[in-house]
């Protein structure tokens, strides 16, 4: 792996993710092998690759859907105290029947309200209108799921990702089917989450010139981790450009620079140590969805 800069940023100490030569295959085929990282609440990580590198794959591993070797640790302290991780998934794809009378409504008060969606209930109306005000999808509260085009249905599921407040949110492919105006409304959601919640947010992307303005860190991933740490400087490798050769660099500075992403990409000196994720006593060996 190339690690191409130190991660200035430091670890807060009070949630973090530790990924440790975690390996996934599908009978003969090895589909991920050796993947080593630290993700730590406050940050946005971004994943990068081809398709078949085993993006899904890791994000996937780490919610427990598909077996793997290796470890994966999590940690959560709040007020002194070791707390469940909680995390919130949106997949890259979710298989709905078209002809299903599941309103938005009654996916949201089941998944994240644990109530009966028989008797609708004002207070729980309240909630969910609010918490989908968030990506602005308010207005799809009674629409039923499966006349949903592939962008609202994402908005509702973002919604519900974020309702419970997340320690880390983990997201597949989000903005497929958004259109740019939606782009630019989650990615700046995903800043305000970052910088208001003190969220880990961990997004597999194929849209890399967001990714460039708005990633703290970039894993560039081919089965392995390819390169790792800044996009401005991941993006300068050798492995980078093999890959996505055609990515001029220079032309989504020009189009997406402004006062903030300067100030996070500009490459700089420092002597900061590289950020550790390293443990003290007992490790919290699991977390909940």
């Amino acid at each position: 792996m190339e690690i191409v800069k130190k991660i200035s940023k430091k670890a807060c100490g009070l949630c973090c993710i530790k990924v440790k030569n975690l390996g996934v295959r599908y009978g003969d085929n090895v589909v991920l092998q050796d993947i080593n990282l630290h993700i730590h609440c406050g940050s946005i990580t971004a994943i990068i690759g081809k398709n078949g590198a085993g993006k899904s794959s890791f994000v996937r591993a780490i919610v427990g859907e598909v077996k793997h070797t290796g470890d994966i640790e999590y940690r959560n302290v709040e007020n002194g105290d070791k707390k469940n991780l909680k995390i919130g998934y949106v997949p890259q794809n979710l298989n709905i029947d078209k002809s299903t009378p599941v309103s938005v409504y009654d996916l949201f008060a089941s998944f994240c309200f644990n109530t009966p969606v028989l008797f609708k209930s004002k207070k729980v109306t309240d909630k969910v209108i609010k918490a989908l005000k968030v990506f602005e999808a308010e207005d799809l509260i009674d629409k039923p799921i499966g006349t949903l085009s592939g962008g609202q249905l994402q908005r509702v599921l973002l919604s519900m990702a974020i309702y419970d407040e997340p320690k880390l949110l983990i997201l597949d492919e989000p903005v497929s089917g958004i259109d740019t105006n939606g782009m630019k409304l989650f990615y700046d959601k995903m800043r305000y989450l970052r910088d208001n919640f003190d969220m880990a947010i961990l997004i597999v992307s194929h849209d890399l010139e967001y990714v460039y303005k708005y990633a703290d860190n970039v894993l560039l991933l081919d089965n392995t981790i390819l390169a790792n740490g800044s996009a401005a400087d991941v993006y300068r490798t050798k492995a980078f450009d093999e890959i996505f050769g055609g990515f001029k660099l220079e032309d989504a500075a020009k189009d997406l620079a402004d006062e903030d992403f300067i100030l996070r990409h500009e490459p700089k000196e420092t002597d900061d140590e590289p950020f550790d994720a390293s443990y003290v006593g007992k490790q919290d060996k699991g977390g909940e969805k």
